[in-house]
């Protein structure tokens, strides 16, 4: 047989949330690690063993887009794809190595609400949370500033009765 074979099936857990990096052109991928384990019980010791292993999964374009929109930290998922193996050179000038899996088909197996109970117990804030928090950073460094000049913090005016 003179055919090769290059393919990759894991189910397992997202270790990290979805870090998605964009290219000019509007390519993206998103790459996020999957623990997967291997439990089995020591014959000598009678204990159970628990056995993890990380992979590192690359998807690319619209099916990064859906993973980072439905994916968090500590969903299940299936993955099917072929190995790629990458080298660079890091800033000490070392060749470093990483093998990826490149997803070519993938399925979302925790239920919508195991995955909202990931999604607020690690909570990665979305951008407008974002937002209003940076808002409220903005306001609370204006009051600061304004109490060290002596100046009465800016607050929303309220309408009153008074006539004067």
């Amino acid at each position: 047989m003179s055919g090769t074979l290059n393919k990759v099936m894991l189910i397992g857990h997202l270790g990290d949330a979805v870090k998605m990096h964009y290219f000019e052109g509007g390519n993206c991928i998103g790459r996020f690690p999957i623990a997967t384990n291997e439990t089995y019980t020591n014959k000598q010791t009678g204990e159970r063993v628990t056995n993890t292993d990380w992979h590192n999964v690359v998807v690319r374009n619209k099916a990064a887009e859906i993973c980072e929109k439905y994916l968090s930290k500590g969903d299940k998922i299936y993955v099917e794809g072929r190995l790629k193996n990458r080298q660079w050179q890091a800033e000490d000038g070392t060749t470093r190595y990483a093998t990826e899996v490149h997803v070519q088909d993938f399925t979302f197996l925790s239920t919508k609400q195991e995955s909202m109970n990931n999604a607020q117990n690690n909570p990665a804030q979305p951008a407008q949370q974002q937002q209003k928090q940076q808002a409220a950073q903005q306001q609370q460094q204006q009051n600061v500033a304004a109490q060290q000049n002596n100046v009465a913090p800016s607050e929303p005016e309220e309408d009153d009765d008074l006539p004067f």
